[in-house]
């Protein structure tokens, strides 16, 4: 049985036989190689069938079959002879192909669903938003609508000649990665939601591989490989949506907890006498600071939930928040500063525990950063530990409303560099050895 992991990882349980009638030690050495290979190449390429030897101390002859089966895989191209200057024949280069295998990051949050598709080299292939009432909706419609979102993508990315690596879904709840199950998420009304069985009988094909994780833990690996803060060893992401999560990256690894669920910041009690939250509970983190709540403060006559309302995007909903602020809504300005106020005070029991060195703003929160980030510095400062507060900081994403999507991408990418062989053989005439 295949197990997955948080962080996108698969690991086979033991005894497993290897493909096609190979043992199963030597499939799982030759699939490491093939691992080891692609990554020199993805990172260093262009460089020669030598180089590679050299670095991965494996023999030329060794290299020269992982690559040919790289190449049936289209996963590595050769360039052409590379001169390093010195005398004798140039040897050939090589650099990651991927330009025709794709990873696919979707995601279902409280009023939208996105899609974000890249090729195994980061060409971004598709990025779109729609706005969806996600928490007026009942899970089957909410799945139909992400399903079809799906189809779509698939198709345009058929279009271009770009066979789909595997599918990663961003939701944000409690999930059971091994199943693709949404155990609950409470601000969609979800509870015990199959997810990944209910996309496997979309119009797509089947031998796509879905899997299903937490948006807040894919949005944290994205800022941990491509955002503001990149390579910082220990960081926490804030979603910064209806709902708020955290993504944890502890000395350079997702934090996922026993069961895969930590993260949820957002249901931390930090007021025993505060407003019940969506998940039953009273006074949650995420009903002092989510967006939800600045809605309800700052332009109580477009709160969630009000009926008869078209559903909007969370970018129009920051867009009549900042214009108000313009305007001089002293509305506007209170909500501000206390959504500053309660984020600091959460971001301190952040700090408390995981003593981060980045705390990374995403969604509304990076949106309004300048105008909540100063409050919220001085409420971490006077409630943090003297010395982990002061070598905190916050930093506001440029990952926008898609970093989760961007994250589940990313996840697929990572899975293919990790186990090539679970790219289709694209040249038939390649003999494995």
């Amino acid at each position: 049985m295949e197990h997955s992991r948080a962080d996108g990882h698969r690991t086979d349980s033991p005894g497993r036989g290897g493909s096609a009638g190979v043992p199963a030690d030597q499939a799982t050495v030759r699939r490491s190689n093939l691992a080891l290979v692609l990554r020199h190449v993805s990172a260093y390429g262009p460089c020669s069938r030598s180089a590679v030897a050299v670095a991965t101390g494996l023999n030329k002859t060794t290299v020269t079959s992982l690559v040919s089966e790289l190449q049936a895989r289209g996963l590595v191209k050769e360039t052409g002879p590379q001169h390093a200057g010195s005398v004798g024949r140039p040897s050939v280069a090589l650099v990651l192909d991927g330009s025709r295998i794709g990873a696919l990051g979707v995601e279902v949050n409280v009023d939208y669903i996105a899609a974000f598709a890249t090729d195994l080299a980061g060409r971004v292939l598709a990025d779109r938003r729609i706005g969806f009432d996600a928490m007026g909706s009942s899970p089957e419609r909410s799945l139909d609508e992400l399903a079809l979102m799906v189809e779509r993508t698939v198709a345009d990315l058929d279009r271009l000649g770009v066979a789909l690596a595997g599918i990663t879904v961003a939701v944000p709840g409690l999930i059971d990665t091994s199943t693709g199950t949404v155990v609950v998420a409470p601000n969609l009304g979800w509870h015990g939601v199959a997810v990944a069985e209910r996309l496997s009988q979309a119009d797509i094909r089947a031998s796509i591989p879905i899997a299903v994780d937490n948006d807040a833990n894919l949005a944290a690996l994205a800022e941990f490989t491509s955002g503001v803060a990149a390579g910082t060893p220990d960081l926490v992401y804030l979603t910064g949506e209806v709902g708020v999560g955290g993504g944890i990256i502890s000395g350079g690894r997702l934090l996922s907890g026993a069961d895969g669920f930590a993260g949820e910041v957002g249901h931390v009690m930090v007021d025993p006498s505060g407003e019940r939250c969506r998940c039953g509970r009273i006074g949650c983190w995420e009903t002092k600071v989510g967006l939800a709540a600045l809605v309800r403060m700052a332009t109580p006559d477009r709160a969630y939930g009000t009926g008869g309302q078209v559903v909007r995007d969370p970018e129009e909903r920051l867009a009549e928040i900042e214009q108000r602020w313009a305007e001089g809504d002293p509305r506007v300005d209170a909500a501000l500063a206390k959504v500053g106020r309660w984020l600091g005070r959460g971001a301190a029991v952040l700090v408390n525990l995981f003593n981060p060195r980045v705390i990374v703003l995403g969604g509304y929160f990076a949106k309004l950063a300048d105008r909540i980030v100063p409050a919220a510095r001085e409420e971490m400062a006077g409630l943090g530990m003297t010395g982990a507060a002061d070598r905190c900081r916050f930093v506001a994403s440029n990952l926008g409303f898609g970093a989760a999507s961007r994250g589940a991408a990313g996840v697929v990418v990572e899975r293919a560099l990790s186990d090539p062989t679970a790219i289709a053989i694209r040249h038939p005439s390649h003999r494995g050895a």
